[in-house]
């Protein structure tokens, strides 16, 4: 079937004509925060504890707008007679925001939950050279960081919590076989005393 002529001027024509006569809302933004969305992109939180300074962020990132510096300590040995071991320590973790194009990448590849988002948006600077933010900062931006949603309860288990409980249910069994006595208890069990 043709369409009518001018049926899409009319269709047009009625949503302006229910935008017209609908009334406006105005936010009031700097009185009132604006309700975000739950995964909104603000800005990067860094969660220092986590960052081993693997540098995957810095090397993923096609911007190249974080800057990690870092140095290595040695760890004395945990045993006698063992190796002493250095670890990396980080010094400086920036990232530039008049560079950086909210990707994600950084904190997709992160294998240690080291960087998150925050819903954080008013951090705007007169100058552009204050858009590189520190560690301090990113710090403080990571305590904004909403919780993760609800899993779904009829989803399955997850395969690592599924493991775990396979390994702590045979430890738990080994453990339970070694605290059994070493005699057999009961009718069948020989009896001692004459020989």
């Amino acid at each position: 079937m043709a369409p009518i002529p001018g049926s899409g001027l009319a269709k047009g024509l009625a949503v302006t004509l229910r935008t017209m006569t609908r009334k406006t809302v105005t936010q009031q933004y700097p009185d009132v925060q604006p309700d975000l969305p739950p995964r909104t992109r603000g800005v990067i939180g860094l969660f220092e504890e986590n960052c081993t300074v693997c540098m995957l962020c810095a090397r993923e990132c096609p911007d190249w707008c974080i800057y990690i510096d870092s140095h290595k300590e040695t760890v004395p040995a945990a045993t006698p007679g063992g190796r002493d071991r250095s670890r990396n320590v980080l010094d400086r973790f920036a990232i530039d925001f008049s560079l950086c194009m909210y990707c994600g990448i950084c904190i997709e590849v992160c294998p240690f939950d080291a960087l998150f988002w925050s819903p954080e948006f008013e951090y705007a600077e007169t100058d552009i050279r204050d858009l590189t933010h520190e560690r301090d900062k990113l710090r403080e931006w990571m305590w904004t960081v909403p919780a993760p949603p609800a899993l779904d309860p009829a989803a399955e288990e997850a395969k690592e919590i599924a493991a775990a409980r396979k390994t702590a249910e045979k430890l738990a069994a080994a453990q339970a076989e070694q605290s059994e006595p070493d005699t057999p208890q009961g009718p069948d069990a020989p009896q001692g005393g004459d020989s």
